[in-house]
């Protein structure tokens, strides 16, 4: 029987090394449930590195962490299960239309084929481009469809890898949105951006400096409040 989830991200003097180089130097961040986090620093800063660690993709190399109350050191695997990330490099096939990705994907984790439109119509991701190759789209395109894809997954951890850029406004707008509703029905979400996102006050703000934790700025919402509505997975 696992113990009870209060935190959705539990790190402890959390050190993560490329080579030699340590990008990660030592964070230390509790996230709870339900709560929307923004992550600014500048580039070189470790939010890459700290998303790929709570998504189960780096390795600690020492320090603790937890995620959804898995240990990273033991169950990177679980993690990855509960956990979704976008990044610069997408799960996307070059070769398959837009469509046929997003459809694909809902069959694997077991959405119904309409799951896979209606979150392209989400990102408003035009009807027209759904036939078109993912190879082919503009980079503002395929950051939209690799947000839809999210969208499709509903993880329970929303990691999202400087999801603004390459966006114009319109299409930062419905991602914003889209992460907002995806906090109000009880995922955790955590925004890496150097760029401002959401509204002054409505996410927490975590400031990354050197590979660990300079500052942190309240949200609006209450974490005990958002995270009441969680229900845990079965």
């Amino acid at each position: 029987q696992m113990h009870e989830v209060t935190d959705a991200i539990r790190l402890r003097d959390a050190v993560c090394c490329y080579g030699s180089y340590p990008a990660l130097t030592g964070v230390n961040l509790k996230v709870g449930l339900g709560e929307l986090v923004l992550l600014r620093g500048a580039n070189g800063a470790g939010k890459t590195t700290l998303l790929r660690l709570c998504a189960g993709l780096a390795a600690l190399a020492s320090g603790e962490g937890e995620v959804l109350g898995c240990d990273l050191a033991r169950d990177s695997r679980e993690v990855r299960s509960q956990v979704g990330l976008t990044a610069h490099h997408t799960m996307l096939y070059e070769d398959l239309n837009v469509a046929e990705n997003l459809e694909f994907w809902a069959k694997l984790w077991g959405a119904p084929k309409e799951t896979a439109h209606a979150a392209l119509r989400r990102l408003e991701v035009d009807e027209n481009l759904w036939n078109v190759r993912f190879r082919r789209l503009s980079a503002g395109q395929r950051k939209r469809v690799s947000v839809a894809l999210l969208a499709v997954r509903r993880p329970r951890l929303w990691l999202l890898d400087e999801p603004g850029a390459t966006l114009d406004d319109k299409g930062r707008e419905a991602v914003e949105r889209l992460l907002l509703e995806a906090q109000g029905s009880g995922a955790t979400v955590l925004v890496a951006s150097h760029e401002g996102f959401f509204a002054e006050g409505t996410a927490r703000t975590v400031h990354l400096a050197g590979g660990a934790v300079l500052e942190q700025t309240p949200g609006s919402v209450p974490v005990s409040s958002a995270a009441g509505g969680v229900a845990p997975d079965a």
